[in-house]
């Protein structure tokens, strides 16, 4: 996000009994005839039946800064959304099917969901019986839910969707914002309930598809890859499917009237809609850049993650940040008002990999995704012949309020996801690791990173794990320092390694989650 201005399973095991027959054996008289067998053929023992132990699952997944969002017991692995949106009278009407695996024995379980009138709700085709409580709809099934067992739910629904605001005004308002000619989804961390039923954890990701019909006329962008469009008495219906893990905050659903390129790129589609609300330009090129800036960090970090390239321009004074929608960002037009900006670009795609396809384990780690987030843009900039990474460190530096380092970006508690410190001291706490350790082995750790984690989730320890690794293979520690002293640059204002401000070391894990 750029602002302007896995669940476990539990395994069961069968145990096998056996039974063994044991005959006697008696010397037969000369002459007698052969005894006859009085012993009755053994009769089947009883084979054990599981025992179970159904109990509502957990209206949240424990998350420490949220402990309400998600819901425990189940692992969803797909949603089916067809959605009918009518921007003259703002009524969505929803069809969601979700697939998911109990991980307990359950009796019930949740779903997150914002406002909107339940109509249906069906689990393995039959009734179930719900309540809500809040943004908790609370699902009964007629029957329990053993641990492993696949389960299908669909709950039908309308109504008019209003944005989600968080209780920590900080972080503003996310969910469906109604506009003059369509509407937009989009929000962090909240987005996803106030659409769709939906675990909504980024630990719970799963496979999405997208059908929404709209007006024809209007264009209805989504995540992945278009598999058509059809109109049929004046709606047109556009689905849209991802077929990566995704968060449950990254979908988005984007309706109105767009200028659409499309293309292939490394044999993959690129779709790119920018609002007619805003002339051709600036936005256009930047957007046109999605490629190119793709290919650079792909040399970084490794192949690129998903199935689709793109982005989409919206024009909205609600909504003055962009966000890292799986594979297609959508970004506010106000980034391109004075011209061509790469940075909010390479800022955005750098996500596909810290964030989209490594997504947070829990909230707090969120400096995972925008401290590399800001890294990347520095990186592109530097590639881009627009100054060096230390010259961009130097100047996060200087500007850096005393609140950056009273609060360390692994922990910057829940009102303060978006603050500095997340952006810019995680992605100083970035250079002063490469530093530390030189190219070689900073861009290895990355791409280590980038490889072992996609697809999942990640929390800070484990990237420090994975940092000081070096150790065993860096002739100088994986380090940085111990206090705020200003980093001197090395002679070419990238390369390492190199000490900070006093030979007094200190490891990764105080500067990202201690005060400074």
């Amino acid at each position: 996000m750029q602002s302007r201005g896995n669940l476990w399973r539990a395994a069961a095991a069968d145990a096998a009994i056996a039974a063994i027959g044991l005959a006697g054996c008696s010397a037969a008289k000369p002459g007698a005839a052969p005894p006859v067998s009085t012993t009755a053929s053994p009769s089947p023992i009883p084979t054990a039946q599981p025992s179970h132990d159904f109990r509502p699952g957990t209206d949240g997944v424990g998350d420490p800064y949220f402990p309400t969002y998600g819901n425990g017991g189940y692992d969803a692995e797909s949603y089916a959304i067809k959605v009918k949106y009518d921007p003259a009278s703002d009524i969505l009407s929803g069809d969601v099917t979700m697939t998911a695996t109990a991980t307990q024995d359950l009796s019930r379980f949740n779903f997150d969901l914002s406002g909107l009138t339940v109509r249906t709700v069906t689990v393995d085709e039959t009734a179930a019986t719900t309540t809500r409580s809040g943004r908790e709809l609370i699902v009964t099934p007629s029957h329990g839910l053993a641990s492993g067992a696949k389960f299908v739910t669909r709950v039908v629904y309308d109504g008019k969707p209003k944005p989600i605001l968080n209780k920590y005004q900080e972080l503003g308002q996310g969910g469906l914002f109604a506009t003059s000619d369509g509407a937009i989804v989009l929000g962090e961390p909240d987005s996803a309930a106030g659409w769709f039923p939906v675990n909504d954890h980024p630990l719970d990701k799963a496979v999405y598809t997208i059908a929404a019909t709209v007006p024809a006329g209007l264009t209805a962008v989504s995540n992945g890859v278009l598999g058509g469009s059809k109109t049929d008495g004046g709606w047109t219906t556009w689905t849209w499917s991802e077929g990566v893990p995704m968060a449950s905050y990254l979908s988005t659903l984007v309706i109105g009237k767009f200028r659409v390129t499309t293309g292939t790129h490394n044999g993959k589609p690129v779709y790119s809609a920018v609002t007619t609300k805003v002339a051709q330009g600036a936005a256009d090129t930047s957007i046109g850049h999605t490629v190119k800036i793709a290919d650079f960090l792909e040399s970084l970090f490794g192949p690129y993650p998903f199935d689709a390239y793109g982005g989409v321009v919206i024009a909205d004074e609600r909504i003055p940040f962009a966000l890292e929608t799986q594979s297609r960002p959508v970004y506010e037009a106000g980034f391109f008002s004075r011209g061509v900006d790469d940075s909010v670009v390479a800022h955005e795609l750098a996500h596909q990999w810290f964030g989209d396809s490594i997504a947070v384990h829990y909230w707090q780690d969120i400096w995972l995704n925008e401290g590399f987030a800001t890294y990347a843009e520095w990186l592109w900039d530097a590639h881009n012949h627009q100054g060096t990474v230390q010259q961009a460190f130097d100047m996060a530096y200087a500007r850096s309020a005393p609140a950056v380092w009273r609060t360390p970006p692994g922990k910057p508690g829940p009102a303060h996801l978006f603050d500095a410190t997340v952006y810019n001291r995680g992605a100083m706490t970035l250079h002063m690791l490469r530093k530390a350790v030189g190219d070689t082995a900073f861009f290895t750790i990355l791409k280590q990173w980038a490889t072992q984690k996609a697809g999942g989730n990640a929390a800070t320890a484990e990237f420090i794990a994975l940092a000081e690794q070096c150790r065993a293979s860096s002739s100088t520690p994986c380090s940085t320092p111990g206090s705020t002293a200003r980093p001197s640059p090395s002679a070419d204002g990238v390369s390492g390694p190199k000490q900070f401000g006093s030979t007094r070391t200190a490891r990764v894990h105080p500067f990202v989650l201690a005060p400074h």
